[in-house]
């Protein structure tokens, strides 16, 4: 590698050798990520994983892939880009999870305008930490110096995810009946969505990041860079343990569009509003926004960021296999007869 230089490439703003230098600083956050199915390193073509089907005699991939989205103004204007990484694979390992997948293997897009080591591997390192959350392994990336495409100071990030689940153990919502119970999964914040009215609301561009908030207990953008909270560990506790109807990804869209993504026909998802449990970023967005309540649950994820319909009979025991495995949960609701879709009551 030592030997694979250019000059003249150099001139044209894109240096070789600082691809390089990331790697080797990415290195140690990788191996963190490392799981018994990863054969070989980085490095070779393409990521090798050896799928382990002992208990699946009939395994079924399930993919999914996804971007942080204008999260990564906040990052920019912080130059704090340590936890992005989180948002990228949670965005991916949330929605495999909805199906009732377990995350394998995961691989990361970055493309910048200056490819400056350091951070570039300050963002794989968020990455890697997210893995390590969700039990996957990071088997690749790549990373895509692209100068006068993008701005030397941004980049952009993507990431792509792999999961299994035995055919026979994959989600079914027509299991789902009346009376089902609708547990909340709490977020840790706005998480990766809605955050082109985020920035409109609060003007950040013009107003910064740094001012305190009381409500907030925090500045304003320790609060916003909050990473996407990882639910995939806690919530397969679940799907091991009783019945599970359906899993909801709370994303962009809200609750009105996800939700109804995970009900049967004839049902709706009747959700009590006075159990919710709403974060102080949500209130202070609407305010200061003055956004319709409708809107708000058709924009974020108003402190719910996965939604589980469970057995009623089982939902006690559901939150308290959540709880046992450090992720808060609560009832918000049930499944009513009705046509597909959304109550908030």
């Amino acid at each position: 590698m030592e030997k694979s230089f250019s000059e003249s490439y150099k001139a044209a703003g894109v240096d070789i050798t600082a691809g390089y230098k990331a790697v080797e600083l990415m290195k140690a956050h990788v191996a963190r990520t490392m799981t018994s199915g990863v054969l070989g390193g980085l490095g070779g073509f393409g990521g090798l994983f050896e799928l382990d089907v002992t208990d699946m005699p009939h395994p079924v991939l399930v993919s999914g892939t996804d971007g942080v989205g204008t999260k990564l103004k906040i990052a920019f204007l912080m130059d704090k880009h340590d936890t992005v990484g989180i948002d990228c694979v949670a965005m991916c390992v949330n929605d495999v999870l909805a199906c009732g997948a377990k995350p394998l293997l995961f691989l990361d897009y970055i493309a910048c305008g200056k490819n400056v080591p350091e951070k570039i591997a300050s963002i794989v390192a968020g990455v890697a930490e997210g893995c390590v959350q969700a039990g996957c392994a990071l088997v690749g990336g790549e990373t895509a110096e692209m100068p006068g495409f993008y701005p030397e100071d941004e980049y952009d990030l993507a990431g792509f995810t792999v999961g299994a689940v035995e055919k026979t153990k994959i989600l079914d919502i027509n299991t789902m009946k009346p009376g089902d119970a609708i547990i909340a999964l709490p977020s840790s914040g706005v998480h990766s969505n809605g955050f082109s009215l985020v920035r409109r609301i609060f003007d950040l561009e013009n107003k910064g990041l740094d001012r305190y908030s009381d409500e907030l207990g925090r500045t304003l953008g320790e609060a916003l860079l909050e990473p996407t909270k990882i639910y995939v560990k806690p919530a397969l506790a679940v799907v091991n343990s009783v019945p599970v109807r359906a899993i909801s990804h709370i994303t962009g869209g809200g609750f009105y569009e996800n939700i109804p993504r995970a009900l049967a026909e004839g049902c709706t998802a009747r959700i009590d509003k006075s159990s919710l449990k709403v974060l102080p970023i949500f209130d202070l967005l609407q305010k200061e926004g003055n956004i319709p309540e409708r809107d708000m649950f058709n924009t974020f994820n108003m402190g719910v960021g996965m939604a589980m319909m469970v057995d009623a009979a089982s939902a006690d025991q559901a939150v308290r296999i959540l709880k046992e495995n450090g992720q808060d949960a609560y009832i918000m609701g049930e499944i009513a007869k009705g046509e597909k879709g959304v109550e908030i009551c």
